[in-house]
């Protein structure tokens, strides 16, 4: 398998994400994620030092600390408010500063998108909320010795910076044009690669697919028109073992909240107010999906729904949903899933890796050098590719073969599908390092059943790790220490 094929996953992590597309940058800059919080960079503050020996230091709600001795004989030490502790998350704290942060970021966010703001101390409530959340997968991942070291961290802002079309440079003067520190912006950075690769591991890669799913999922295939659907959602958690008392105290939230919205209330606002989903703060909103790539659950539910219309809550293993159908529209064709067309690229590609000899621009300039060689035709594409290239393909001077959508990773993807047959693209950056790409030719072609089985795979692993995903957000919310100090 060569270097730039790869699983194909989401978008970057949500913080950093969230915050790129408000100072209207891409953020797409790592295999995957779906975005989890909705908070952004350069809004955690630091913590107040840990007083007295411990969290709170014997302080109560608040960190007091000593004011300067004052300079006039005699007066008294008077304790000032440094910062307030609002939660305790397992052995770690949540500041008033950074609560406020967050706050500010998510009002920010929601008048951006033209979501009707919550009241502030409902809003407060779901912000905090979301942090404990952010915490304890911060917590877990670190203490099962998930990390993410200064070189990963550097690649990771150089491909962000390359999407936007910037250098390094210019996208960090960008971000701090943009009044966030980028050290802040960085670190920010850091957690979101740390909770993508806790996820990875503790969710993604322990899903697993039959043959039967693949089969049931294709004979539903093969009888429905494909379709897209708009969907949001608002979703009350149920805790794991809750009580029949707890159950039914959630199932009447879920009904005050459908209350609200059949009352005329925006469910936008509804669902910022309410519901203990990832996309809660931007709305609700899970944009267009297709069937395959909504909840079983969900994609029966919506297909029996018209545009506009709020289902009735909806029970899963998580807790009670409650769905609105914004809009639909069908897509053109078939699915490749079910024999539908697919645009096939053959194509080849120099690989020049980025190690501790050879650093970025070096890798870019020998690249370029062979790119201009090439124009000129004084030099074999081919050819170079055996001298020069560090993929596997290299042998065969470079051939990929005829790659399907998805195959490749998002990044070499994208050049690939901006070529015409027989051009050469400028040197492309991926997580394997920096590719010179050629596209020989393209065909239209049904997928073969093989082809047909792999993408079904596909689809129910994205399914499926959705879910599976929620579930275990919220067995570890469950498991996590929180205290809340009052006022």
């Amino acid at each position: 398998m060569t270097s730039c094929f790869a699983h194909r996953r989401a978008a970057a992590g949500a913080s950093v994400l969230a915050a790129a597309l408000a100072l209207g940058l891409a953020a797409t800059f790592v295999p995957s994620a779906p975005a989890l919080a909705q908070t952004a960079p350069g809004l955690r503050a630091p913590a107040a030092p840990a007083l007295g020996g411990g969290i709170g230091g014997g302080i109560g709600s608040g960190a007091n600390v000593p004011a300067p001795r004052p300079s006039a004989a005699g007066a008294s030490r008077t304790p000032i408010l440094v910062d307030r502790i609002v939660a305790v998350v397992n052995s770690e704290v949540i500041t008033e500063r950074e609560l406020e942060q967050r706050m500010g970021f998510v009002e920010g966010q929601l008048r951006r998108q033209g979501v009707p703001m919550p009241p502030r101390d409902v809003l407060e409530r779901q912000v905090l909320e979301r942090m404990i959340v952010d915490r304890a997968q911060l917590q877990m991942a670190r203490d099962t010795g998930v990390r993410i070291d200064d070189q990963m961290l550097d690649r990771a802002l150089g491909r962000m910076a390359e999407t936007n079309g910037m250098t390094t440079a210019q996208f960090r003067d960008r971000v701090e044009r943009d009044g966030v520190p980028f050290a802040r912006f960085r670190e920010d950075l850091r957690e979101d690669l740390l909770t993508t690769r806790l996820r990875e591991r503790e969710v993604d890669a322990k899903v697993q697919i039959s043959d039967a799913e693949i089969d049931t999922f294709l004979a539903e295939q093969a009888t429905t028109t494909p379709m897209e659907y708009l969907v949001s959602q608002i979703l009350v958690r149920v805790p794991e073992g809750a009580s029949p008392e707890q159950i039914e105290r959630q199932r009447a939230r879920a009904e005050q909240a459908l209350a609200e919205v059949k009352g005329g209330a925006d469910f936008s606002k509804v669902a910022a107010s309410y519901s203990d989903a990832p996309e809660a703060l931007t709305g609700g909103s899970l944009g267009w999906r297709s069937t395959d790539r909504l909840p079983q659950l969900f994609a029966e539910t919506i297909g029996k729904m018209a545009p506009g219309q709020v289902s009735a809550p909806l029970r899963s293993p998580n807790g009670f949903h409650v769905l609105k159908l914004d809009d639909r529209r069908a897509v053109a064709g078939k699915s490749a899933v079910v024999g539908g067309p697919v645009t096939q690229t053959r194509a080849r590609h120099i690989l020049v890796r980025v190690n501790e000899t050879v650093g970025e621009a070096e890798a870019r300039r020998r690249l370029a050098d062979i790119r201009e060689r090439v124009a000129a035709g004084s030099a074999d594409f081919a050819e170079m590719a055996r001298q020069y290239s560090a993929d596997g393909s290299a042998g065969r001077g470079g051939d990929l073969g005829w790659i399907y959508p998805g195959d490749t990773v998002p990044e070499f993807e994208r050049a690939m599908d901006g070529l015409k047959p027989e051009q050469v693209s400028e040197p492309v950056r991926t997580p394997f390092g920096y590719h010179l790409i050629q596209v020989l030719e393209r065909r239209n072609d049904e997928a073969s059943p093989e082809r047909q089985r792999l993408l079904a795979r596909q689809a129910l692993r994205e399914r499926k790790i959705d879910e599976a995903y929620q579930d275990w957000l919220r067995q570890l919310r469950d498991r996590t220490y929180v205290e809340y100090r009052g006022e």
